[in-house]
């Protein structure tokens, strides 16, 4: 499809909701808008604003009352598509109402390879305007897989991204390389002096945690300050996690997966000194894609229990905590569907969005007259 005929359809578009609901779960699903490509990142501008890219470079403006759509431009050339690389995360700064800055990840072509980017542009109107990449990774290579992307903020004057180990399973292990990590930066892009590998000539200082094989949903609770982060482990073990500075965890040394072409564990074992356990572990792989924490009121039951999509499994995921973080329960809702659900964000009105890798972005609310299970 041409530059040209995109911009026309996402400017003029208009698409009918309709509601998809599943017997005795007390939510409806309304198809709010559908995309051409995969929608890989999604943050709300304003009440009814949802701002969405698409993993092969488009980055559209959502008005979810309506459904109409329209294109935003001024995006880098210099986008990598390859694999799982392309346009990724996109979030609102803490402070867009004021500075109209909003934050990309995103595959950037560096000398023919592919490196995972976190940059930071202007949002005026429908135009795109000051783009600065705040940080290419080190972590370029040939392969087309395991670039991560994700973003999120701790409302204190830093941003994360995470980074895959892109294919290359000693890279977890590597401080000297990003693949592999979790960073951590100020907003501007300069490395905070707080950052655990600040001075370590073995380390990168923007590096916040390692062992991670690809990190595809990152949330941070700036409530309680706590950090959560999911990962694909290889055959199994899927893995929540619960991120703290300076950590390790663990991957490829130990995971509770297994190799793709032998019935044989990953690494050595499950367990080591020195390497963090993950919460929760999935076996068989669900392939999570994005993490968020629902802290909003039109699902009151479902407050405090953490969502992901899962690609592989094709359901959102839902995982019931205890005060200690101890898993309790895990649900799998919207499995009649058959999407993948790519990204789970909780909206300005309390409500759910869903986007699935058909191009359809999708609304949860409560159904009326139920209560929320």
């Amino acid at each position: 499809m041409t530059n040209l005929l995109r911009l026309v359809v996402f400017t003029c578009l208009l698409l009918p909701a309709y509601g998809y609901s599943q017997d005795n779960d007390g939510f409806k699903v309304t198809t709010v808008a559908e995309l051409f490509g995969i929608p890989w990142g999604m943050t709300f501008i304003s009440d009814h604003a949802l701002l969405v890219t698409e993993r092969d470079g488009a980055l559209a403006l959502i008005n979810t009352r309506t459904g109409k759509q329209k294109s935003v431009s001024g995006l880098p050339d210099d986008i990598h598509f390859q694999g799982q690389g392309g346009l990724l995360d996109v979030a609102i700064s803490p402070d867009f109402k004021e500075t109209a800055w909003v934050y990309f990840s995103y595959s950037k072509a560096v000398e023919g390879l592919g490196a995972t980017t976190l940059a930071r542009a202007k949002l005026n109107g429908l135009t795109l305007t000051a783009w600065q990449d705040l940080l290419v990774t080190q972590s370029r290579t040939r392969a087309g897989a395991h670039f991560a992307g994700r973003i999120a903020f701790d409302q204190q004057g830093h941003v994360f991204m995470s980074i895959g180990d892109r294919g290359t399973r000693a890279n977890g292990q590597n401080l000297k390389t990003h693949a592999g990590s979790i960073i951590r930066l100020k907003l501007n892009g300069e490395i905070p002096a707080d950052n655990p590998f600040v001075g370590d000539d073995s380390a990168l200082a923007e590096i916040w945690s390692v062992g991670h094989r690809n990190p595809q949903g990152l949330f941070f609770n700036s409530d309680t300050q706590q950090f959560w982060s999911n990962e694909h482990g290889p055959r199994g073990g899927d893995e929540i996690n619960l991120i703290q500075k300076g950590r390790n965890y663990g991957w490829p040394i130990i995971s509770y997966g297994k190799e793709y072409a032998s019935p044989f564990a990953v690494g050595e074992g499950t367990h080591k000194q020195g390497m963090e356990q993950p919460l929760k572990v999935f076996t068989p792989s669900i392939a999570p894609s994005s993490l968020m924490l629902y802290t909003g009121n039109a699902f009151p039951d479902w407050k405090g229990q953490l969502f992901s999509g899962a690609l592989k499994l094709q359901h959102l995921n839902k995982v019931t905590l205890d005060d200690a973080n101890h898993v309790i329960d895990e649900t799998r809702l919207l499995s009649g569907l058959n999407e993948r659900i790519r990204n789970v964000i909780q909206g300005p009105d309390d409500l759910i969005y869903l986007s699935t890798d058909s191009g359809k972005i999708l609304q949860l609310s409560p159904t009326l007259n139920t209560k929320s299970q």
